[in-house]
Parts: structure tokens; sequence; C-alpha cells
């Protein structure tokens, strides 16, 4: 396997393909690697000139013209909030996000009123879309989108999706843990995907053997508090503004990376009962969930090793 490992949408990215030709593999590991820097730089936040920054910039004033990708990446996010009722939601940019800073100083929880507060521009219904002209328009002012609970899966996609077209017919790419795979390994075994276990985040407490699947992972082992005796997790419920509780971590299992990155934080929001009945509901999808007494949750059809 020839492998190439970089700094990409702020996360360590890891790209690994099985091709007989050493030179080759590096270019196009290199050309894919490309390919997602051209999508960081379309919806990354840090760039004034993003397409994203520009919604963002008119939000409330005017709709913007964007690149038919981008368009139909939020058509997509926008069904993903319809079929969560709202649990995912990109607009999630506009939350106050003085209330949470997740690190020792944090000793009390802000008034549930105050929290409240700091979600109302929150709705993804507010999204206009005008498929004519490809414009997005946010209804209102301060409203703001953001793609991190989308967007590293989707790369992701797309560089496997580049790959292919090269003719490579089997590797990883794993976005920040964010897996997409396709074929087999050279040995001609499926590749083995570890679940890192909630509790020691550098350690493993199960593992997947997959092929042509995607796999992500939302989790609050890195970042979180504890107040009164409850850990709080870094995942904020957009309609509460309440970080969520009872959930240490769920893994997704789906043949897109795009929809399994988009899928795993909205199960922590809905809970383990909502979360489950919804994935069983949907075809080629499944999930692992870590409970906050360490019981694992599995969807139907999931064997762990």
């Amino acid at each position: 396997m020839h492998k190439l490992v970089g700094t990409l949408m702020g996360n360590t990215f890891e790209l690994s393909i099985a091709f007989e030709k050493e030179g080759l593999a590096l270019q196009y590991l290199n050309e894919a690697v490309e390919e997602i820097r051209r999508i960081e730089g379309l919806l990354t936040t840090f760039d004034e000139n993003s397409q994203t920054n520009l919604i963002n910039r008119y939000a409330g004033i005017s709709p913007v013209r964007v690149d038919e990708e981008v368009y139909n990446l939020i058509e997509r996010s926008i069904k993903i909030s319809e079929l969560t009722q709202g649990a995912f939601d990109i607009s999630y940019g506009a939350m106050d996000k003085r209330l949470w800073n997740f690190d020792l100083s944090m000793t009390t929880l802000p008034k549930k009123e105050v929290a409240a507060g700091s979600v109302h521009l929150i709705n993804y219904k507010n999204i206009i879309l005008n498929k004519k002209n490809r414009t997005i328009f946010l209804k209102e002012k301060g409203m703001r989108i953001g793609f991190g609970g989308i967007g590293k899966g989707y790369a992701a996609e797309m560089a496997k999706a580049f790959l292919l077209k090269k003719g490579i017919k089997s590797g990883i790419v794993n976005a920040a843990g964010d897996l997409s795979t396709w074929g087999k390994q050279p040995n001609g075994d499926p590749f083995t995907i570890g679940i890192a276990d909630p509790q020691k985040a550098d350690q493993l407490f199960s593992y997947l053997s997959i092929s042509d699947l995607a796999v992500a992972t939302s989790g609050n082992y890195e970042k979180y508090v504890v107040i009164g005796g409850k850990r709080y997790s870094h995942t904020i419920d957009p309609k509460t503004g309440y970080p969520v509780s009872g959930i240490k971590s769920v893994t997704t299992i789906c043949p897109n990376a795009e929809i399994a990155d988009a899928m795993a934080t909205p199960i922590m929001v809905m809970g383990v009962h909502a979360g489950l009945h919804m994935i069983n509901q949907i075809r080629h999808m499944a999930c692992i969930i870590v409970d906050d007494d360490n019981i694992i949750h599995t969807s139907r059809n999931i064997k762990l090793k």
C-alpha cells in the first residue's frame, strides 16, 4: 500500500492505495490531496472570499450564486436536516460559542433561557435555495452556515471518486477518523477498521471488517466538562443550545462517507433510542453507540469482533 499523510481542512488526512506502479501511485495521491484542497477552498470559513463566507456575509441581504457542487451539498444537507428533524443543521454557525468553552475554567452551566437564546438563528428552514438561479439565501441577518459536520466526509468521498477514475481499485481515505474504503487489501482480505474506546481514545474496543463502505465516529471523549458529577459533551443540541448527554460515542457505517459523517452527530443529539430507531429505518445504514454507562448498542445486522 502506498500512503500519503497531510494536514487538510484543519485535520489529519491519510490516503492509502494499492497500486503496482509506485511513481504513478504517489502522483495520484498528490492529485487527490489537491482535490481535497480545492474543496476546502470552497467550504472553509477561514477564507473571507470562500463561497461559504460570501453566503454568510449576505445573510438577510441578498442571495448568493454558488458553484453547482456547493449548491448540491447544501441541498443534501437540508435533506439530512429534514430526516433528523433538525438534529443536523449546517446553520449552526450562528451559535454563540462564548457560552461553552469546555475547559477546566468552566464550572457552571449557563441558564437554559440564555442557552436557548444563543441558538435562535439556527434553522435550516431559513436556508432558501433557488435551483434555477443556483443561489443560496440565508433569510435572517446574523445567520451563518458551516460544513464541520459533513465537509470531511464529502472531501473523503470526492478523493475516493478521483482515485477510482484513475484506475485505483483499492484504498482508504481517512479524513481524521471519517473513513471511506473501496476494494480489498492486497492479500484479498477486507479492510479492518478499529472502533475507538470512549474511555481511552487511543485504544480500541472492537473491530469491523469492511469493504466498499464508509465509517465515521462522533464522540465526547476528546472535549467535554464534568459539572455536578455529569459529563457534558462539546456537541450542542441546535434546538436547546445545551450540550447533549447520554452518549459517549457514535460510529456510523454506510456506503457513503458524506452520509456517514453527517449522521454521526445527530444520533448523539437524538439519544440512544431515537437514534437507533431512525438508523434501523434507513437502508444500508448501521451504527454502534456507546452510552454514558459504557453499554454498547448496535443497529440491526452489526457484527462486532
